[in-house]
């Protein structure tokens, strides 16, 4: 059973190091566990997606750049997300017109990546 995704829920990339960050700037009126919930359009680079630490594909640029200076030897850069399109999930529902984020959406990176939600920012307690 998936999950609402929320603003600060993490991310993780699979050619990343470490967990980035969500941030919902897509709308304010809809709130899951006190904090705006994402819809699959929140995915803009810097804005929505923060980095994944430190990237590892060899398509990103600045990894190829320094790898080939390191005579091969795999030398990860900074993340600089780059996603393609909007993140993709099962049906959910809409929210402003919108498909709502769910813990199941993955979201391409065009170098190579793929973004998956790893936490989604809210958690339900149960007594």
């Amino acid at each position: 059973m998936a999950t609402a995704v929320v603003s600060g829920a993490s991310v993780q990339c699979t050619m990343g190091m470490a967990p980035g960050q969500l941030l919902v700037t897509s709308q304010a009126t809809v709130l899951a566990g006190g904090m705006p919930a994402a819809t699959v359009t929140d995915a803009a680079p810097m804005t929505n997606v923060t980095p994944c630490g430190m990237c590892t594909s060899l398509a990103n640029p600045q990894v190829a750049a320094a790898t080939a200076a390191a005579l091969g030897v795999l030398t990860p850069m900074p993340c600089v997300p780059v996603p393609v399109g909007i993140w993709t999930c099962a049906g959910t529902p809409l929210i402003g017109g919108k498909p709502a984020l769910s813990t199941d959406a993955t979201l391409a990176c065009s170098y190579g990546g793929s973004i998956r939600i790893v936490s989604p920012g809210q958690t339900i307690v149960t007594y």
